[in-house]
Protein backbone atom coordinates (compact mmCIF):
# COMPACT_ATOMS: atom_id res chain seq x y z
CA UNK A 1 0.00 0.00 0.00
CA UNK A 2 1.19 3.62 -1.10
CA UNK A 3 0.53 7.04 -0.02
CA UNK A 4 -2.20 8.94 -2.55
CA UNK A 5 -0.58 12.70 -3.26
CA UNK A 6 -3.57 14.86 -1.25
CA UNK A 7 -4.12 16.09 -4.82
CA UNK A 8 -4.29 19.89 -3.73
CA UNK A 9 -6.27 22.75 -5.46
CA UNK A 10 -3.67 24.97 -7.20
CA UNK A 11 -5.64 27.67 -6.20
CA UNK A 12 -5.24 28.63 -2.55
CA UNK A 13 -7.07 31.86 -1.55
CA UNK A 14 -10.07 33.27 -3.99
CA UNK A 15 -10.99 36.55 -3.56
CA UNK A 16 -13.82 37.57 -6.36
CA UNK A 17 -11.94 37.51 -9.74
CA UNK A 18 -8.63 37.73 -8.00
CA UNK A 19 -6.87 33.86 -7.51
CA UNK A 20 -3.57 33.19 -5.41
CA UNK A 21 -1.79 29.84 -6.35
CA UNK A 22 -0.45 28.28 -3.90
CA UNK A 23 3.21 28.20 -6.09
CA UNK A 24 2.73 31.98 -5.67
CA UNK A 25 2.07 32.31 -2.45
CA UNK A 26 4.94 30.07 -1.46
CA UNK A 27 7.30 32.66 -3.68
CA UNK A 28 5.33 35.71 -1.36
CA UNK A 29 6.41 33.52 2.06
CA UNK A 30 9.98 33.09 0.38
CA UNK A 31 10.48 36.62 0.34
CA UNK A 32 8.95 37.37 3.92
CA UNK A 33 10.95 35.32 5.61
CA UNK A 34 14.33 36.66 3.60
CA UNK A 35 13.13 40.23 5.06
CA UNK A 36 12.51 39.05 8.67
CA UNK A 37 15.34 37.02 8.75
CA UNK A 38 16.99 39.49 7.75
CA UNK A 39 16.49 41.90 10.35
CA UNK A 40 18.04 39.39 12.88
CA UNK A 41 21.09 38.86 10.31
CA UNK A 42 21.90 42.31 10.42
CA UNK A 43 22.37 42.02 14.35
CA UNK A 44 24.76 39.05 14.24
CA UNK A 45 28.29 39.23 14.95
CA UNK A 46 30.39 40.30 11.92
CA UNK A 47 27.62 41.82 10.25
CA UNK A 48 26.50 44.91 12.37
CA UNK A 49 29.75 46.59 12.05
CA UNK A 50 29.48 46.87 8.26
CA UNK A 51 27.23 49.09 7.96
CA UNK A 52 24.12 46.79 6.59
CA UNK A 53 21.20 49.08 6.62
CA UNK A 54 17.13 47.15 6.35
CA UNK A 55 16.95 49.67 3.03
CA UNK A 56 19.75 47.48 1.54
CA UNK A 57 18.37 44.20 2.42
CA UNK A 58 15.29 45.59 0.54
CA UNK A 59 17.31 46.90 -2.06
CA UNK A 60 18.74 42.90 -2.60
CA UNK A 61 15.29 41.55 -2.36
CA UNK A 62 14.25 43.08 -4.96
CA UNK A 63 17.37 42.81 -7.19
CA UNK A 64 17.57 39.23 -6.54
CA UNK A 65 13.87 38.83 -7.48
CA UNK A 66 14.83 40.44 -10.75
CA UNK A 67 17.86 37.79 -10.65
CA UNK A 68 16.25 34.69 -9.40
CA UNK A 69 13.22 34.86 -12.94
CA UNK A 70 15.56 35.86 -15.43
CA UNK A 71 18.27 33.62 -14.60
CA UNK A 72 15.86 30.96 -13.90
CA UNK A 73 14.22 31.04 -17.18
CA UNK A 74 17.61 30.94 -19.05
CA UNK A 75 19.07 28.36 -17.44
CA UNK A 76 16.28 26.07 -18.27
CA UNK A 77 15.93 26.90 -21.61
CA UNK A 78 20.16 26.48 -21.79
CA UNK A 79 20.60 23.61 -20.00
CA UNK A 80 17.53 21.96 -20.63
CA UNK A 81 15.44 22.41 -23.85
CA UNK A 82 18.26 24.27 -26.29
CA UNK A 83 17.47 22.88 -29.17
CA UNK A 84 13.39 23.32 -29.03
CA UNK A 85 13.73 27.02 -27.94
CA UNK A 86 16.36 27.19 -30.87
CA UNK A 87 13.55 26.06 -33.06
CA UNK A 88 10.62 27.75 -31.56
CA UNK A 89 12.31 30.79 -30.08
CA UNK A 90 9.00 32.64 -29.07
CA UNK A 91 8.45 29.93 -26.45
CA UNK A 92 10.68 31.63 -24.97
CA UNK A 93 8.33 34.16 -23.57
CA UNK A 94 5.21 31.47 -22.68
CA UNK A 95 6.66 31.70 -18.94
CA UNK A 96 2.73 30.68 -17.85
CA UNK A 97 3.81 27.07 -19.43
CA UNK A 98 7.19 26.48 -16.87
CA UNK A 99 9.99 25.76 -16.91
CA UNK A 100 12.71 27.28 -14.74
CA UNK A 101 16.35 25.81 -13.89
CA UNK A 102 17.48 26.51 -9.66
CA UNK A 103 20.91 26.73 -11.11
CA UNK A 104 20.13 29.11 -13.91
CA UNK A 105 18.00 31.28 -11.34
CA UNK A 106 21.20 30.72 -8.43
CA UNK A 107 23.56 32.41 -11.24
CA UNK A 108 20.88 35.32 -11.79
CA UNK A 109 21.33 36.02 -8.18
CA UNK A 110 24.77 36.13 -8.90
CA UNK A 111 24.84 38.66 -11.16
CA UNK A 112 22.55 40.76 -9.64
CA UNK A 113 24.28 40.70 -6.21
CA UNK A 114 27.65 41.55 -8.48
CA UNK A 115 25.87 44.72 -9.67
CA UNK A 116 24.20 45.81 -6.75
CA UNK A 117 27.93 45.24 -4.85
CA UNK A 118 29.26 47.28 -7.98
CA UNK A 119 26.55 50.27 -6.86
CA UNK A 120 26.89 50.23 -3.57
CA UNK A 121 30.62 49.53 -2.59
CA UNK A 122 30.45 46.22 -1.60
CA UNK A 123 32.58 43.42 -2.50
CA UNK A 124 30.62 40.54 -3.74
CA UNK A 125 31.55 38.30 -0.98
CA UNK A 126 30.63 40.50 1.29
CA UNK A 127 27.21 40.41 -0.46
CA UNK A 128 26.68 36.99 -1.16
CA UNK A 129 27.93 36.31 2.74
CA UNK A 130 25.49 38.56 4.29
CA UNK A 131 22.49 36.92 1.88
CA UNK A 132 23.55 33.71 2.13
CA UNK A 133 22.15 32.69 5.76
CA UNK A 134 18.65 33.48 4.36
CA UNK A 135 18.44 31.78 0.95
CA UNK A 136 18.33 28.19 2.39
CA UNK A 137 14.66 28.73 4.32
CA UNK A 138 13.22 30.31 0.99
CA UNK A 139 14.20 27.40 -1.18
CA UNK A 140 12.04 25.33 1.19
CA UNK A 141 8.88 27.11 0.84
CA UNK A 142 9.55 26.59 -2.89
CA UNK A 143 10.04 22.87 -2.51
CA UNK A 144 6.93 22.74 -0.79
CA UNK A 145 5.28 24.40 -3.66
CA UNK A 146 6.24 21.95 -5.50
CA UNK A 147 4.66 18.99 -3.69
CA UNK A 148 1.31 20.89 -3.89
CA UNK A 149 1.20 20.87 -6.85
CA UNK A 150 2.66 17.17 -7.48
CA UNK A 151 5.25 17.99 -9.74
CA UNK A 152 8.73 16.98 -9.71
CA UNK A 153 7.94 13.54 -8.15
CA UNK A 154 10.83 10.88 -7.40
CA UNK A 155 11.47 7.62 -9.02
CA UNK A 156 9.51 4.40 -8.04
CA UNK A 157 10.31 2.52 -5.22
CA UNK A 158 8.69 0.61 -2.80
CA UNK A 159 9.75 2.38 0.42
CA UNK A 160 6.69 2.43 2.87
CA UNK A 161 6.75 6.66 2.69
CA UNK A 162 6.33 6.19 -1.23
CA UNK A 163 3.52 8.11 -2.83
CA UNK A 164 1.54 7.92 -5.76
CA UNK A 165 1.09 11.23 -7.35
CA UNK A 166 -1.46 10.96 -10.47
CA UNK A 167 0.42 13.87 -12.56
CA UNK A 168 3.26 11.31 -13.41
CA UNK A 169 0.39 9.80 -15.93
CA UNK A 170 1.04 6.50 -13.71
CA UNK A 171 -0.08 4.95 -10.44
CA UNK A 172 3.56 3.81 -9.86
CA UNK A 173 4.28 4.68 -6.13
CA UNK A 174 7.43 7.16 -6.05
CA UNK A 175 9.83 8.93 -3.64
CA UNK A 176 8.25 11.77 -2.28
CA UNK A 177 11.79 13.74 -3.53
CA UNK A 178 9.95 17.16 -3.22
CA UNK A 179 9.80 16.45 0.47
CA UNK A 180 13.40 14.97 0.49
CA UNK A 181 14.66 18.94 -0.72
CA UNK A 182 12.66 20.66 1.37
CA UNK A 183 14.26 18.83 4.20
CA UNK A 184 17.82 18.96 3.09
CA UNK A 185 18.60 21.70 1.04
CA UNK A 186 16.01 23.77 3.31
CA UNK A 187 15.63 23.25 6.39
CA UNK A 188 18.87 21.30 7.47
CA UNK A 189 21.07 23.66 5.63
CA UNK A 190 19.51 26.75 6.24
CA UNK A 191 20.22 25.68 10.73
CA UNK A 192 23.49 24.22 10.04
CA UNK A 193 24.33 27.30 7.65
CA UNK A 194 22.17 29.89 10.07
CA UNK A 195 24.52 28.58 13.28
CA UNK A 196 27.77 29.43 11.16
CA UNK A 197 27.22 32.68 10.21
CA UNK A 198 26.39 33.42 13.47
CA UNK A 199 29.79 34.13 14.31
CA UNK A 200 33.03 35.99 12.07
CA UNK A 201 34.35 34.17 9.40
CA UNK A 202 36.58 34.91 7.03
CA UNK A 203 35.61 36.74 3.65
CA UNK A 204 33.72 34.14 1.11
CA UNK A 205 33.61 31.27 3.52
CA UNK A 206 29.74 31.99 4.32
CA UNK A 207 29.22 31.69 0.67
CA UNK A 208 31.10 28.59 0.52
CA UNK A 209 29.15 26.84 3.11
CA UNK A 210 25.93 27.67 1.22
CA UNK A 211 27.50 25.96 -2.55
CA UNK A 212 29.18 22.76 -0.23
CA UNK A 213 25.50 22.43 1.48
CA UNK A 214 23.26 22.86 -1.49
CA UNK A 215 25.48 21.10 -4.05
CA UNK A 216 25.70 18.07 -1.38
CA UNK A 217 21.94 17.81 -0.77
CA UNK A 218 20.99 18.12 -4.28
CA UNK A 219 23.37 16.09 -5.41
CA UNK A 220 21.76 13.32 -3.34
CA UNK A 221 18.36 14.12 -3.58
CA UNK A 222 18.73 14.03 -7.44
CA UNK A 223 19.43 9.90 -7.17
CA UNK A 224 15.40 9.89 -5.57
CA UNK A 225 13.82 12.47 -8.14
CA UNK A 226 12.45 11.65 -11.47
CA UNK A 227 15.22 12.92 -14.15
CA UNK A 228 12.91 15.38 -16.58
CA UNK A 229 11.87 13.10 -19.20
CA UNK A 230 12.88 14.98 -22.28
CA UNK A 231 16.67 14.62 -20.92
CA UNK A 232 16.80 11.39 -18.92
CA UNK A 233 20.33 10.26 -17.10
CA UNK A 234 23.22 11.70 -18.82
CA UNK A 235 26.98 10.61 -18.71
CA UNK A 236 28.19 8.23 -15.88
CA UNK A 237 24.62 7.77 -15.26
CA UNK A 238 23.88 11.30 -13.29
CA UNK A 239 21.18 13.99 -14.00
CA UNK A 240 21.46 16.92 -15.69
CA UNK A 241 20.94 18.57 -11.70
CA UNK A 242 23.95 16.26 -11.05
CA UNK A 243 26.05 17.61 -13.17
CA UNK A 244 25.23 21.09 -12.21
CA UNK A 245 25.50 20.58 -8.61
CA UNK A 246 29.19 19.08 -8.74
CA UNK A 247 30.90 22.83 -9.71
CA UNK A 248 29.16 24.12 -6.85
CA UNK A 249 30.35 21.61 -4.45
CA UNK A 250 34.00 22.06 -5.81
CA UNK A 251 33.33 25.80 -5.43
CA UNK A 252 32.22 25.36 -1.89
CA UNK A 253 35.36 23.71 -0.46
CA UNK A 254 37.62 25.69 -2.28
CA UNK A 255 36.17 28.76 -0.32
CA UNK A 256 35.80 27.16 3.03
CA UNK A 257 39.56 26.12 2.95
CA UNK A 258 41.28 28.69 0.79
CA UNK A 259 43.48 31.95 2.90
CA UNK A 260 41.56 35.13 3.43
CA UNK A 261 41.34 37.51 5.88
CA UNK A 262 38.54 37.86 8.53
CA UNK A 263 35.71 40.02 7.32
Amino acid sequence: MALMHPQFDPVALSIGPLAIHWYGLMYLLAFAQFLLLGRLRLKQAGVAQHAWTYKALEDLLFAGVVGVILGGRLGYIIFYMPGHYLANPLDVLKVWEGGMSFHGGFMGVLAAMLWWGRRNKKTFFEVTDFIAPLVPFGLAFGRLGNFINGELWGRPTDLPWAMIFPQAGDMLARHPSQLYQLMGEGLCLGLALWWYASKPRALGQISGVFLLGYGLFRFLAEFAREPDSFLGLLSLGLSMGQWLSIPMVLAGVYLIFRQSPKI
